[in-house]
């Protein structure tokens, strides 16, 4: 996927018919690198975002919404006092860069008309947003400060006169001809690839687009440049110029396509065809377009960030509950091999006599075996005869005592272990910024994580939590909740089930709680695969194939006393084993 020149020149023309001449109503920074512009236009109110996060730099209208901070950033604040209540004059791109100026006149503080210009500039990790006095080209602050020490080539900082970003001495493929098309050709390097040509040489073109247009002059991409006959190129110049044809004309055709798990695999202001012909998704708007597919993919990389700490803690904790439990494991072994040591010491106190100090070892009658074989007894030599007794004696009776405690603490492990596992599959599982705070809540509740000032001032303003499982439908009209983390697996089967309600879990492995509403006696077979089915996705045993999913009234299942959040216990169960996919939760009517 590429937000190229193409498509800014595509948002720029639809920005153009949508907001010149509209007002600006309001400003919000929901992010350190993102704003969001309220604009009433020709009877119409829009939602203009404009981001410059490293992994999505973006521009377009919206339809969605984002929380803003109690507190509006500088930067915010900054473009409130010198754009509310102004107009938009004009939007323009820097030829067929990714890089848009928009023009705004406001009053200043003497009422006095005054056009600023707020550029956008879309350049992957680069990427900025700068306001700029128009009268003097002067910056009056950007989104992100670029000083010295970051880059010797152009410092982006207040009262420093605003210049474009260097030029690559690339072509504009909108004013191309075929003689300079063909002269750009016969330039370049012989081993080129073929579609690298596209993008080295004319602005705005992607690898992508580049891709394509090799593909519709059925030409292999990776075929190099001196392999190319006079019909492939005459056939290559064709494809590329019917391609800006569309663009000249604005014959925008704007699409996403899915892949076979429905996931969106590319977007353009143009049809594409390299990917086949289905699962292609067609909408009025460049902007509709890119609203889809950056909603996700924004809110994608916005839970990543925000679990990255989360995950490696609980990782961490994870790691060293799995290597107490490897110690403790080896130490009920020692203690279950704890009888050796009273033989040890009953020998040595039999034959205290004769045995001298300073020995290393020694090998006496052992009279508790039959045939009074010679056993080796291993000694300190820096203890007499008594005090190496004594000290085995000491040694069986710890170990004696030590097996009964370290059951309990292995136990103990085993369910840390589990419930850290179930948070991790829930991590893995959370879609949205709510679900990674709500796990966020549940570790500070179980001291995992500290609970700073911050975090019980976020809290308080917080409202009264609303639990938002999963929720399905069956084929058979049968409403199945889904928990989407330990919170709200227990939440679903304490709270929101009878007793007489189907409770179903994976075997043996963390999950998500899976709750069927019973609405008569019987439950169709239909349902329980499917409740199985979600079950068995929603845990970790996603990936693998004929898995064993236990269920039972819920009536059977108990929160076990002192137990973590979302622990249970469970019996009188049935096992049924069924095979996970996205294509089968796909098929089961989804209400979230």
């Amino acid at each position: 996927m590429s937000f190229d020149g193409i498509v800014t020149h595509t948002v720029v023309t639809e920005l153009e018919k949508k907001l010149i001449g509209g007002r600006i109503d309001k400003i919000y920074q929901p992010e350190k690198d993102e704003i969001w512009i309220h604009i009433r236009s020709k009877g119409s109110n829009y939602k203009l975002l404009i981001s410059a996060t490293s992994n999505n730099p973006r521009i377009y209208t919206t339809k969605n919404s984002k929380q803003n901070p109690a507190t509006p950033p500088m930067f915010c604040m900054l473009l409130r006092k010198h754009l509310i209540g102004g107009t938009i004059l004009n939007i323009k791109q820097l030829n067929l860069d990714r890089v848009i100026s928009i023009d705004i006149s406001s009053l200043d503080e003497l009422g006095d008309p005054t056009e600023k210009t707020l550029t956008i500039e879309i350049m992957g990790k680069h990427s900025n947003i700068i306001f700029v006095e128009k009268s003097n080209n002067k910056i009056i602050d950007s989104i992100k400060r670029v000083s010295f020490d970051m880059s010797r080539v152009r410092q982006i900082l207040p009262g420093n006169t605003y210049i474009f970003p260097p030029s690559q001495d690339k072509l504009n493929p909108l004013l191309s001809n075929k003689e300079e098309f063909i002269k750009l050709l016969k330039n370049e390097k012989p081993n080129t690839h073929i579609y690298k040509f596209f993008y080295f040489n004319y602005m705005g073109l992607s690898p992508f687009i580049s891709k394509e247009i090799c593909f519709n002059a059925n030409l292999d991409i990776k075929r190099n440049i001196n392999s190319l006959s006079t019909l492939d190129i005459e056939n290559l110049y064709q494809n590329f110029n019917n391609f800006i044809s569309k663009i000249k004309s604005q014959k925008f055709n704007p699409l996403y396509i899915k892949d076979s798990e429905g996931k969106i695999l590319a977007f353009y202001s143009l049809d594409i065809h390299m990917f086949g012909e289905k699962n292609k998704i067609f909408l009025p708007t460049i902007s509709e377009v890119l609203d889809i597919v950056y909603d996700s993919k924004d809110t994608f990389d916005r839970v990543s960030q925000k679990s990255q700490f989360i995950k490696k803690l609980v990782q961490t904790k994870l790691d060293r509950s799995l290597n107490k439990l490897s110690k403790q494991n080896n130490e009920l072994i020692e203690s279950k091999d704890r009888e050796k040591y009273k033989i040890y010491a009953d020998l040595i106190s039999a034959n205290i006599h004769n045995i001298n100090t300073g020995l290393k070892s020694v090998s006496l009658p052992n009279f508790y075996d039959e045939n009074m074989a010679e056993l080796s007894i291993p000694l300190d030599k820096k203890l007499s005869a008594p005090e190496n007794a004594q000290r085995y004696y000491k040694r069986y009776s710890k170990l004696k005592s030590r097996e009964s405690l370290l059951k309990i603490q292995i136990k103990e492990t085993k369910d840390e272990i589990e419930y850290l596992e179930n948070v991790l599959i829930s991590i893995e599982h959370s879609k949205h910024i709510d679900e990674i705070e709500e796990i966020r809540d549940e570790l500070i509740k179980e001291k995992y994580i500290r609970d700073t000032s911050k975090d019980k001032i976020r809290r308080k303003r917080k409202n009264k939590s609303t639990f938002k499982p999963h929720h399905y439908i069956s084929t058979d009209g049968l409403d199945i909740y889904v928990g989407k983390n330990n919170v709200q697996n227990e939440y679903i089967t304490l709270k929101v089930a009878r007793k007489d309600d189907l409770w179903f879990h994976v075997q043996g492995m963390p999950g998500s709680h899976v709750i069927v509403k019973r609405q008569n006696d019987e439950i169709p077979i239909s349902t329980l695969e499917e409740a199985a089915t979600l079950a068995a996705f929603y845990s970790k045993a996603k990936n693998s194939s004929n898995v064993s999913v236990d269920y039972t009234d819920k009536k059977n299942v108990k929160k076990a006393p002192s137990s973590k959040t979302g622990m249970v216990i469970y019996n009188n169960f049935k096992t049924i084993n069924i095979t996970p996919s996205q294509g089968k939760i796909d098929k089961i009517k989804s209400v979230d």
